[in-house]
C-alpha cells in the first residue's frame, strides 16, 4: 500500500510519461495483461490509456488488472491511468 507521499512522489515522476498501454473494445485480453505485465516489469511506473472505442467501465478494468497483477492504483486523469508495480530494480526507492 502507497502512503499519500509516496503516490505523490511517483505522480510527479510520472508527469511527463505517455501511456505505454492502450485497452480498445476487446478489453482485458490475455495479450493486454501479459503486455502489461511485461512493462511493469520493465519500468515499474507506466500508464495506460482506456480507448473510447471501449464500452466497460474504466473504474472495473483498472480494478481488475491491479488485482491480477499485484499493483499499486497511483493517479487517473480522464481516461488514462497511472498505476507502480515494486520490482527487483527498486528504481523510485519505494
Amino acid at each position: 500500500m502507497l502512503t499519500g507521499k509516496q503516490r505523490a512522489m511517483l505522480k510527479a515522476e510520472s508527469h511527463d510519461y505517455k501511456p505505454v498501454i492502450n485497452i480498445g473494445k476487446f478489453s482485458l485480453t490475455d495479450d493486454v495483461i501479459k503486455a502489461t505485465d511485461e512493462a511493469l516489469e520493465a519500468r515499474e511506473l507506466i500508464k495506460i490509456k482506456i480507448l473510447n472505442n471501449n464500452m466497460d467501465d474504466p473504474k472495473d478494468i483498472l480494478s481488475e488488472l491491479l488485482d491480477k497483477l499485484n499493483a499499486e492504483f497511483v493517479n487517473h486523469v480522464g481516461n488514462i491511468f497511472t498505476i507502480y508495480r515494486k520490482n527487483d530494480d527498486n528504481k523510485f526507492g519505494l
